[in-house]
């Protein structure tokens, strides 16, 4: 166990020690922190300067990494091992963005070549429907593509789309339909043309309920407003599976399913054929640029050293406070509009990922693991719960994201913006002392009110411009930051049996909703479904 380790050890005196350590101090003793704590990948600039951490922080974070084995289960995901030991399979989603060429075989299959098929098979339909040769069943043009999944093929396409808002295709809009919530279908398609809508069902297996229960009203839906004639499914559907009996049965033609294999975990898949209906809506080549981004992070991943790996350092700062000084929540706060829905995606990415009690051998753990993901746009956040974040009793550690060009220079806010960035940064680090607070003439009364504490921590992370080669970068950057915590936690971060067992029992609870057999529940949910029937059959 991890936490038995000398290395461990170590770091639990470390922070008895710089327990009363301010950011103030760190920086009045260190003029030179901000550029030795400041880590620069392919344009992409990370200033952890405003964390509690020293030199020597860092050393001992290391050493737990290297005490692990962190190297060499990077080494070992990206070469194809069976990391994924409860499902014995490879993890292998940085394998969908290596260049064309590349010679790597895994299990006997050529990756390389097996990838760049679909993402040709992707490139080559999507230029069809873009330049009008592929058409719906009345002969008319598709304007709009609605992505049909759950989890990883939704949220990760999602963001994506409205994060790329300047990459997007003139022509073709995309909604996103994921709950099993009818309302969410009918707010997608209530105002279409159904002769001018093109459906993209995204489901490994063909039979994840909420898919496929969506999949089949929107079938529905596009039947009823073409006559019912069947053969329009066929124009109108197509599949990112790997079930091809299912898919044709559905009456999707199975040339039109697009393929992805067991080592492409869910949430890690939309640089997979799960991302069709991103490349739909932006372009190939825009596509190909965001691979190119993950790609370039995978390389700062499997080959910097772990004191300079940008990942790796974010990962050990998030232990260090998950761990060893017991804050259980990370907030990620992009400046930025278009990443509106990226808090939302890494919540998936970590929480799912990393949420485990059980080590890979089986034990339980004796130490926190995960933390609670969550964030939204400033400054809109300003707003809302920075007071939590400024005043309250628990500190929680921040990513601050930005970009120094804004994504549609004809509005001119983007000064505005920066400087909220910078100065919410800044504050949060060193506060406001009380002695501050009486200097501007704040009355004693209401000092203690308007006294901030700071050494709130956070990250600033920057580029240039929010372009597809920058998302990929992000992205990429978080999936390993992910990796690295599971490593270290010595859990498996590429399963999730916790998302199973609620699946299952609702399975087994909708027939029971609609007909009136005894029931085997609790009491509690026996009561439950007793009342819904009561209200079905008033009805």
């Amino acid at each position: 166990m991890i936490s038995k380790t000398a290395a461990w050890q170590n770091l639990v005196e470390h922070q008895r020690n710089q327990q009363d350590v301010t950011l103030r101090q760190l920086f009045a003793d260190d003029p030179d922190r901000s550029a030795r704590f400041t880590l620069e990948s392919d344009g992409l600039i990370v200033d952890a300067s405003k964390h509690l951490i020293t030199d020597e922080t860092v050393s001992l974070l290391t050493a737990l990494a290297a005490e692990v084995g962190l190297p060499e289960q990077i080494e070992a995901m990206f070469t194809g091992e069976h990391i994924n030991t409860t499902e014995d399979r490879a993890v292998l989603h940085t394998a969908l963005r290596q260049p064309r060429g590349t010679n790597f075989e895994v299990d006997g299959q050529h990756v390389n070549d097996d990838v760049h098929a679909v993402l040709d098979h992707m490139s080559d339909f999507v230029t069809r429907v873009q330049s009008g040769e592929w058409t719906g069943h009345t002969g008319r043009r598709i304007r709009t593509v609605v992505n049909i999944g759950i989890g990883g093929s939704d949220l990760g396409p999602l963001m994506a789309y409205r994060a790329l808002m300047a990459s997007r295709h003139p022509d073709i809009d995309a909604r996103f339909v994921s709950n099993v919530d009818g309302t969410h279908l009918h707010q997608a398609v209530h105002d279409l043309n159904a002769e001018e809508t093109l459906f993209v069902i995204a489901s490994k297996t063909f039979t994840t309920l909420e898919t496929l229960t969506n999949a089949r009203s929107a079938r529905s839906w596009l039947l009823d407003a073409l006559d019912g004639d069947p053969a329009a499914t066929a124009k109108h559907f197509v599949a990112l599976s790997t079930n091809a009996e299912g898919v044709a049965d559905f009456g999707i033609d199975p040339a039109n399913m697009f393929g992805f294999w067991d080592w492409v975990g869910g949430r890690y898949s939309m640089d997979s054929a799960i991302g069709l209906s991103l490349m739909l809506a932006t372009s190939p080549e825009a596509f190909r640029a965001m691979l190119a981004g993950f790609h370039t992070m995978d390389n700062h991943f499997r080959t910097a050293p772990l004191a300079e790996n940008v990942p790796v350092l974010l990962a050990l700062i998030g232990i260090w406070y998950r761990n060893f000084h017991g804050w259980p929540t990370h907030a990620v706060l992009p400046y930025c509009q278009l990443l509106d829905r990226f808090p939302a995606y890494l919540q998936q990415l970590d929480m799912e990922s990393n949420g485990k009690q059980t080590t890979l051998a089986g034990e339980p753990v004796d130490y926190d693991t995960g933390a609670i993901v969550w964030g939204e746009p400033g400054t809109n956040g300003q707003h809302a719960f920075y007071q939590l974040i400024h005043q309250g009793t628990t500190p929680i550690p921040a990513d601050l994201l930005g970009f120094f060009e804004p994504d549609f220079p004809e509005v001119d806010h983007h000064d505005a913006l920066i400087a909220n960035l910078l100065a919410q940064a800044e504050a949060l680090a060193f506060g406001k002392t009380a002695d501050e607070v009486r200097a501007d003439g704040v009355p004693d009364r209401l000092v203690a009110h308007k006294t901030f504490p700071g050494n709130r921590p956070t990250t600033m992370i920057m580029a240039n411009r929010l372009t597809p080669f920058v998302l990929g970068q992000l992205v990429a950057l978080y999936e390993h930051r992910t990796f690295a915590q599971g490593v270290v936690w010595g859990v498996n971060s590429f399963d999730q049996w916790g998302v199973e067992l609620g699946k299952v029992l609702a399975t087994a609870i909708i027939p029971e909703l609609g007909n009136d057999g005894d029931l085997d529940h609790d009491s509690s949910t026996n009561a439950w479904i007793g009342r819904y029937r009561d209200f079905v059959n008033r009805k």
